[in-house]
């Protein structure tokens, strides 16, 4: 099998299973958190550090609800069993970067990584997450080049595929649609704070040799999954996210 083709049928494989593959990599967190340590033994430092690791995850989390305020229907989706595009996205998000939901999905990952305070695991993650989404992009793209011919080469021509260009910004053709955002990119919230929790609780009690739930995160935890519940009933079962068009 030519390379291209081995790089097309590996994509397109680890495609659908991108929701829950990338979950096998917390398998390499546990030997980070054995020797957790807070910062300089100082739980100020410790406090600033994970609201670090959260606001980057949150960075994350902002490109994807950006790109999804903007997306059509039939594109940007969680779609796991085949390639869909119903249109180009060529404007908005995907005027400075190829793969903004990608991009997005790299800092959402990102912050609950470093929270270990291992450089190995942050190179490990930087390393598996090129690796694998290079494969998911090259068929992604084989897919759009069949499907929108020069169209797609001249977009790709000019359009970087992972780091962002700004000053290529085109304003989209589409309003911003908060709906759109509460109804694709509500599980995106609660898995970084659900990463983050287990992450907090498990390197604490390697570190004091004992579980101790901490209130805030708590309190946390407790808000996101009401907020992911109440918007996954609306989406399910209501008509209240739907946007005409999206």
């Amino acid at each position: 099998m030519a390379l291209r083709e081995e790089f097309e049928r590996n994509g397109a494989w680890l495609f659908r299973r991108r929701s829950f593959l990338p979950l096998l990599l917390l398998a390499v967190f546990v030997p980070a958190l054995r020797d957790y340590r807070y910062p300089g033994e100082s739980e100020r430092l410790q406090f600033i550090w994970v609201a670090v690791c959260l606001v980057i995850g949150l960075v994350g989390l902002t490109v994807r609800a950006w790109t999804a305020g903007y997306a059509p229907r039939g594109t940007s989706g969680r779609n796991t069993r085949r390639q869909i595009a119903d249109t180009l996205n060529t404007t908005g998000p995907y005027s400075v970067v190829r793969n903004p939901l990608y991009l997005g999905n790299f800092f959402l990952g990102l912050g609950p990584a470093m929270f270990p305070g291992a450089w190995w695991l942050v190179l490990i993650y930087v390393l598996v997450f090129w690796l694998y989404y290079e494969r998911i992009i090259f068929a992604e793209e084989a897919f759009l080049r069949e499907k929108f011919g020069e169209t797609f080469l001249e977009w790709a021509a000019r359009t970087p595929v992972f780091v962002p260009r700004p000053r290529l910004y085109v304003r989209s053709a589409l309003p911003f649609s908060w709906r759109s955002v509460l109804r694709r990119e509500y599980n995106g919230l609660l898995g970084l704070v659900a990463a983050m929790f287990v992450l907090n609780l498990v390197g604490t009690a390697f570190l004091l040799g004992r579980v101790r739930l901490q209130c805030a995160w708590i309190w946390l935890l407790a808000v996101t999954v009401a907020l992911w519940a109440l918007l996954r009933t609306l989406r399910k079962h209501t008509r209240v996210l739907d946007v005409e068009g999206r």
